[in-house]
Parts: structure tokens; sequence; C-alpha cells
């Protein structure tokens, strides 16, 4: 879909800035972009993540608050502009992840639930035993999963009347991210979230665009407590004046992974891109029709725009989410402290010439697709007493490039097949991962100077909405390439281990009977 024409932009505006907000697991970030496309400047604040119990991940929907504004006011602050200088803001989330909140005050009624979170592992196990699998599926395009936010709710809304026998639901508001901070930054004026964040929360009807009363009911969420679902490009409202001095347009909602992907220009069936975050996030856009997977793949919203004769335009996509990539590598410093950064993972993969037989299984959060194992654990296999640390820490990144490649022969059964890769996210700094996925895959990796699509889209979305830009496609095309990684010397290997590794997968496999966390 191209629903861009090329006009005059004006002059005015491109004096201006767009800025992006990425919020998301670990962190959120605001990038102040120009009119090139180029970043200008940004921020960056780490999130506390919480585990109250096994299986439990949760965020404190304050601070998420308190550091998106603390990131706006020190990218305005540092490049040394007024607020007026910014000509829309474009907002992208980590979408699962959801909440509720009082109306009146703006208190939060509990930490948000992460989507990583596995607490609602056993309702969805009931959910599968009612035999409501097929028609949660038909109607949203989503596996019946405790990734999704549904479950999160419901269980979100039980807590709460549990605490307060005596709550008042026409006080009660919902969300996911996005949700809480279109909220927050206008001042409570907005109660709103887009189609591709809606999609995700298994319980908006992916055909019609609008929230599934059936679904509703299905998990006792009273509709009066969920935003309004709107095209991700088009305005949402305006900043609260308080904040920053000036009511700035919020133009572009976007779950992060749809960002990325419209960062990309992934516009057309067949093109595909893959986020290496906190989770590994591939997705192929469908075009305007819904893609069904017979590979146990996500159908979901791309994004949805308003054209020109007022019609509402929906992009559709398949995606393989996986849970645990950058996760893994923040696991081996903060949990295990076999490293001390990221960073360090590459030279030490490097040191060595192999795995020495190890294999790692990336379930620390259950698998995601294609398998979709909630009972699945993380595991070190092949272990013998030759095996160093950089064996251990080389066969963790093997294992990222391993789901993606599972990930990617399921989306060649199902669409066309896949001949280049287009990459983003942090680890894909790490150059020997980069090789190795070549490798794995036989394809060539894509790997953009800017790294962080999803803030990225968020502005372009933005920034396309108010005609701060007006040729999508020439935008997209302006997005400079760092590096292409080709298949190499390792192929052969690679793709002979792989076999290995869908073993000890195997054997990770409907490992936990009880769910009860």
């Amino acid at each position: 879909m191209r629903p861009y024409s090329l006009l005059t932009t004006h002059y005015s505006l491109l004096m201006k800035y767009i800025l992006g907000l990425d919020l998301g697991t670990t962190g959120n970030r605001a990038i102040l972009f120009n009119a090139e496309g180029a970043i200008a400047n940004q921020a960056y604040q780490e999130l506390t993540q919480y585990y109250p119990q096994p299986g439990y991940l949760e965020h404190d929907p304050e601070e998420i608050w308190q550091d998106t504004y603390t990131c706006i006011q020190q990218v305005i602050e540092e490049t040394g502009i007024a607020a007026n200088a910014i000509a829309a803001i474009g907002l992208s989330v980590q979408r699962e992840t959801c909440l509720l909140w009082e109306k009146t005050t703006g208190k939060p009624l509990h930490k948000a639930i992460v989507w990583q979170d596995r607490r609602t592992a056993s309702m969805c196990r009931q959910l599968q035993a009612r035999g409501q699998v097929e028609i949660i599926q038909e109607r949203t395009g989503l596996i019946v999963d405790a990734y999704f936010s549904a479950t999160k709710l419901a269980w979100l809304l039980d807590w709460v009347r549990s605490q307060n026998l005596n709550l008042d639901l026409d006080n009660v508001l919902a969300g996911t991210i996005d949700t809480w901070i279109l909220w927050k930054l206008t001042g409570g004026r907005v109660h709103a979230t887009d189609h591709s964040n809606a999609s995700r929360t298994m319980l908006m009807n992916l055909a019609e665009g609008t929230w599934d009363s059936q679904l509703l009911n299905l998990f006792q969420i009273p509709d009066r407590i969920m935003p309004q679902i709107q095209p991700s490009l088009g305005r949402f409202g305006k900043t609260d004046p308080q904040l920053f001095g000036e009511a700035i347009p919020i133009a572009a909602v976007f779950g992060d992974q749809q960002a990325a992907l419209f960062a990309h220009g992934c516009d057309r069936p067949g093109m595909v891109k893959c986020t290496y975050g906190t989770g590994c996030f591939l997705i192929a856009h469908t075009g305007e029709t819904i893609a069904r997977s017979h590979h146990q793949l996500l159908s979901t919203v791309a994004w949805t725009q308003v054209l020109a004769n007022g019609k509402t335009a929906t992009s559709y996509a398949l995606e393989a989410a996986m849970f645990t990539t950058g996760a893994c590598i923040q696991w081996l410093r903060d949990g295990l402290k076999l490293i001390n950064s990221a960073a360090e993972t590459e030279r030490l993969a490097r040191q060595v010439a192999d795995t020495n037989g190890v294999y790692f299984v990336p379930a620390l959060s259950g698998l995601g697709a294609p398998r979709w194992d909630m009972s699945a654990r993380g595991a070190f296999m092949g272990i013998t007493g030759g095996v160093q640390r950089e064996h251990m820490v080389r066969a963790v990144l093997e294992a990222i490039a391993y789901q993606v490649k599972d990930a990617i022969e399921a989306m060649n059964q199902d669409a066309t097949t896949i001949e280049i890769l287009k990459v983003d996210g942090g680890a894909c700094q790490n150059d020997f991962l980069m090789q190795f996925q070549a490798d794995a895959l036989g394809i060539p990796i894509e790997r953009p100077v800017v790294l962080e699509a999803t803030a990225q889209g968020a502005a372009f979305g933005a920034g396309l909405a108010i005609g701060y830009w007006t040729d999508y496609q020439k935008l997209c095309q302006s997005r400079k390439i760092d590096r292409i990684f080709e298949p190499g010397t390792g192929a052969t290997s690679a793709r002979d281990n792989f076999i290995t590794w869908l073993k000890a997968v195997e054997r990770a496999q409907d490992w936990i009977d009880n769910f009860d966390f």
C-alpha cells in the first residue's frame, strides 16, 4: 500500500523535528529526528524489572511515565530547542503489557503485567480444555497463550475486586502501555489505542477492527473500561501544555514491532523484518487481507490509516514472536554473572571455534512461535568437563539465530520464500550473531545504520500523518545501510548443528506440569 503522494513540504515544517518514543521492555527511549530522518538527539532510561514470584514479571507504570517525561525533557534541553520546534510525537510500545488505573486520580491499581509474564498459563490451559481455542484464534488471529493481554486483564480485575469489594468500575480504565502514556501525555483527556496494539490483546476482532463483545464477555472484561481503537496514523490528541509549555500533536501510535516494520519500508506482501530486542520478532507484511498461518504464526494488524476518501485502510502481517533474545544476554550478565556487558559476548564467542557440543534452549519464558509451549523451560545441554564460559556464551548467541531460523522455516511454508532479512534492535550490533544468522539461514542479512527502528517507525508515521514528510517510499529509501552479511564458510556447519539444536528444544518442552506459579 502506498498511500502517500509526493507533495511539497512546507518550509516551516522542515525547520522542526519529529519525536519518536520507544517504550520497551528493558527501557524507555525518546529520539528526535530531523527533516532528513536522521537522529538529532536521544535519551534513554533503563526500566526496573520486578519478579515477585517465579513466572511473574511486572513494571511500575509510574516509572514508565516518569522515564518517558524525563527522556522528552532531556532531548529538548540538550538539543537547545523550544517544545514548539517538535511538530509531532509518534509512540511505539511493548504491546501486550497491560494495566488498570483510576480515572479520577490516575493511580495505577497494580503494577503493569509484562508480556513475558506467565502467571495466567493455567487460565489459558482452562480455555483450551473448554474448547475456546478455535473461536479465539478465528476472531483474533492469535494463539491462546499467557503472552497476550486478555488473561492478564482478567487476572488484574479479579485481583482488584478481591482487594476492594466496593470497586466502582466506572472509575477504572484499562489499557496497554500506549494507552497509559497517551492518557498521561494528554492530561487524562484521551483514552485510546491503535489497531496494531489492540490486535495483540486477544480481545479485538481482527476482521472488524473493533473490540469483540463475545471475547470481552468470555474474559469478563467490561467494554466501558477499554480504550477507543483508532487508526495507527492519525491525530490522537495533543500533550497537556503544562507538561512541556506547548501542546504537541500526537500523530501516530504503533506496537513496537509494527513500528519497526514501517521503518524498514516493508509495506508490501513478502517484505520481512526481524527485530532482535528483549525478544525476537519476525514479521512479514501480507497485504490488505488477513493471512492465516498453518504453522502457528500470528495473524495481526501491521498498521491502519485513514485514506483521502475517509475510509480506514488496514495492512496485515504474519508474525513469529520469540520471547527470549536480548533477555538471554541480560540473564548471562545479571543472573549468571558470566559477562559484564552485552558487547562482551561477541569477543567471547570468537575466542572458540564452536560451542564444544553445548546447545542452549532459550525458553526462559516458555517458547513462542512456532512451538507455543508455555511449559518449556530454558536449558543448556551437552555440557562436558571441557566446556568453558566462552562455549556457553557462544551457545546462547547461536540459539538466538536458531530460533529465528526455526520461525523463518515456518514462515517460508506459509508465505513466499524469504530471500533477504532486514534486521534491527540492540542485539544486531553483534557482528558474530549477524554473520552466524546469515550462515544458518543461507540468505543475506541487511543491517541499517539506525538500529532503533521502533522509534524511527513511530516518528515516520507521525511525520507522514501531519504532512511533515509526504513520500513514504522516498523516506524509507533514504535510510542508510550499515552492512549486509552474506552466508560464509560457516553455513554448512551452522545448518547441520541446527538439527541437533532442534533435538535439544524437544527435550526442554513439556517441562512444567503445574502452572500454579
